[in-house]
């Protein structure tokens, strides 16, 4: 499989074949717009699906989006080595300036499903009666309110985009740390992203969420304060293991003292 060199959760998502034949076939055709470096990885990823239809659309899309734009494109700093190989491989050259603007290469699709700002609970309701495809169009468009419903997902291809949204802040990811009603996978992608892991805020909510796979949460207590361990070894949330973990490396601490 063609490998892009990008990793965000979405792009991941279709790397590890995760995504319905659906889905990834109107992403194939252009439909699934993030931002313009994610839409080239993911096109790219599906050059070499296994489906021969998905593979004939994505070509045939790549084929589609103008020449200008991907030299805009070759012109980012962001955009990793692999895929600007696969660029310089197709005789783009990088254009004299770089975009301002991050919009995809190539928007075939729908637009944004517009969802009223209302109730909570009734833009919920608005956001369940779309389909995966725009509800990913939200989560990676929409507003603040929106991705903190979103990130909720049963799909893990909604929640995927709701954490590479280019609205994403680190407050956001904080909150959704924290968050006992999301998926563990969302945990665990929040826990390898090297960017977020640089926030403390970040770590410890993640320690503290007893959704939390174990082992990151083990691996995380090393990066905690003494007063935050500390307040762990008593808290009742979390699972059993992550408290006698605390435990002892409070009972170390005062030891070598």
């Amino acid at each position: 499989m063609i490998d892009p060199g990008l990793r965000t959760p979405l792009v991941d998502s279709f790397r590890r074949g995760e995504v319905a034949r659906d889905v990834r076939l109107e992403a194939a055709q252009g439909a699934m717009a993030p931002r313009a470096v994610e839409q080239l990885a993911v096109l790219l990823i599906l050059t070499e699906d296994a489906d021969p239809e998905i593979r004939e659309t994505a070509g045939a899309t790549l084929q589609r989006i103008p020449r200008a734009s991907l030299e805009g494109l070759a012109a980012r700093t962001d955009v990793p080595g692999e895929m600007r190989r696969w660029l310089e491989e197709q005789g783009i050259t990088p254009a004299a300036t770089a975009p301002a603007s991050d919009e995809p290469l190539l928007d075939t699709g729908e637009p944004m499903p517009e969802v009223e700002p209302e109730e909570p609970a009734a833009v919920s309701q608005q956001l369940s009666s779309l389909s995966v495809m725009q509800r990913m169009k939200v989560a990676m468009r929409g507003t603040r309110e929106q991705r903190s419903l979103l990130i909720r997902d049963p799909n893990r291809l909604v929640a995927s985009a709701v954490l590479s949204s280019p609205k994403l802040t680190e407050n956001e990811v904080e909150q959704f740390a924290r968050m006992a009603n999301v998926t563990e996978e969302v945990l665990r992608v929040i826990g390898s992203n090297r960017s977020w892991m640089k926030n403390y805020n970040v770590a410890l909510n993640l320690v503290r969420n007893p959704k939390s796979p174990i082992g990151q949460s083990l691996h995380l207590l090393n990066r905690l304060t003494e007063k935050d361990v500390k307040m762990l070894t008593s808290d009742r949330n979390i699972p059993e293991p992550l408290r006698i973990a605390a435990r002892k490396k409070v009972s170390e601490k005062a030891s070598t003292r």
